[in-house]
């Protein structure tokens, strides 16, 4: 049996850069001659990649963690560590990405083939040889790998359809869909048959087809939770064209004017933008409704039970489909999104005491061993060209505050 799934948590971990190594060359009689240690190679990066052949968000049920490999250390005689590959994750067309904790909006995977940076992979630490200078002639140090990012995401899928049916349980939504398409929902009578949203092709001719999504009834208090609440309103937000279904024999007794009212209130109450899509509204079960509850219907009527009305809705769905892909901008090509590198920053978290952040000021201290002379002189020097001492005192730091990068910690002495 199939399952939809339409949310999920995912775990992405970028691949660890290799370490660089310390090595010098060994010639003849000469014990150490120049440094010659490779670097680490960089660790693999996590993508996520909109695919428009995976249906749900299944595959992060059970299985919510995602890792790229690592990068191989580097080795004597210049040898190079490999660097990790990288990791595609496939995730359904129209996947909307959030941080988990936060709840932000990182990214809309709204078209196939558009990729984004989910998790970048650490960059493999540099060799000994790297750091060979006039002033440093033999240096005892090499970079250790850098750490993969790690975070928790959200997923949430919205359906990609040209047409989404709206109406409450028992509307016929999945009757109709099953009688024009492939597609096969569950059918009972009784309230929320439908828990899961369905999918079908609706082909009219060898040039007219369109997509079709049947989404779970909705009633009154949904965009507030109730019921299934706005658990699946959202698939409704890319489609296209809205057919409303009210029911001509309601068990509830709420007539099919006051069906409509409420659904266009619901979906008002959700995004009202909602409100200004090109709209149908039909009534449903002609076959088994009174004849003056049929007459004192005067918009579209059908009953997908026998079949009548459902040609000239069909035509009519395919009408409006058509008028609404004229108006839509062409679909976004295979494009690669990666975050943009920021500069260093100064936040002052005390009286006296700062806390500098930022990529390479981070990872200039992350990556070498602050407890050897050699590699703290590096990262002295790496501070000064990265302008660390003019933001200190521009931010105010007096002499002897404190300041942080990461974990690591030192006294300020102003430059003069």
């Amino acid at each position: 049996m199939s399952v939809f799934v339409d949310e999920a948590q995912l775990n992405v971990r970028g691949g660890d850069g290799g370490s660089g190594c310390v090595s010098f060359r060994r010639e003849g009689p000469v014990v150490h001659g120049g440094p010659n240690g490779g670097d680490g190679g960089n660790g693999g990066s996590v993508w996520l990649e909109a695919d428009r052949n995976v249906a749900s968000l299944l595959a992060f049920r059970d299985h919510p963690h995602r890792r790229a490999q690592d990068g191989v250390s580097g080795m004597g005689k210049d040898l190079h560590g490999r660097r990790g590959e990288e990791l595609i994750v496939k995730v359904p067309e129209g996947t909307v990405v959030k941080d988990l904790y936060s709840g932000e909006t990182l990214f809309d995977l709204a078209t196939h083939g558009i990729r984004w940076l989910a998790a970048q992979g650490g960059e493999g630490g540099r060799g000994n040889a790297r750091f060979l200078s006039n002033r440093r002639r033999a240096p005892r140090f090499a970079e250790r790998g850098e750490h993969g990012t790690e975070r928790w995401l959200k997923l949430e899928m919205k359906l990609m359809a040209d047409v989404a049916l709206v109406g409450f349980p028992n509307a016929g939504k999945s009757t109709f869909i099953s009688s024009v398409s492939a597609a096969k929902p569950k059918i009972a009578n009784y309230p929320f048959t439908t828990l899961e949203p369905h999918l079908g092709v609706v082909r009219i001719n060898n040039s007219t087809e369109f997509v079709i999504a049947d989404i779970p009834g909705i009633i009154e208090g949904a965009s507030q939770g109730k019921g299934l609440g706005d658990q699946f309103l959202r698939h409704i937000e890319r489609a296209r064209v809205l057919c409303v279904l009210v029911d001509l024999i309601s068990m509830d007794e709420i007539t099919p004017l006051e069906q409509e009212q409420i659904l266009l209130r619901e979906l008002k109450a959700y995004q009202p933008e909602l409100l200004d899509r090109p709209r149908l509204v039909v009534a449903t079960k002609t076959d088994a409704a009174t004849p003056e509850s049929i007459a004192a219907w005067h918009g579209m009527k059908m009953s997908a039970v026998t079949g009548e009305g459902v040609g000239e809705v069909l035509a009519k769905l395919a009408e409006l489909v058509a008028e609404a892909r004229t108006t839509e901008p062409p679909p976004i090509g295979p494009v690669i999104f990666r975050p943009q590198p920021q500069g260093t920053r100064v936040e002052r978290i005390g009286a006296n005491e700062f806390r500098l952040s930022g990529r390479d000021i981070e990872r200039s201290v992350a990556l070498n061993d602050v407890t050897n002379a050699d590699a703290l002189n590096y990262i002295d020097d790496r501070m000064s060209r990265l302008g660390v001492p003019r933001l200190l005192a521009k931010a105010g730091a007096s002499e002897g505050a404190i300041v942080w990068i990461g974990e690591f910690s030192f006294d300020y002495t102003p430059e003069h």
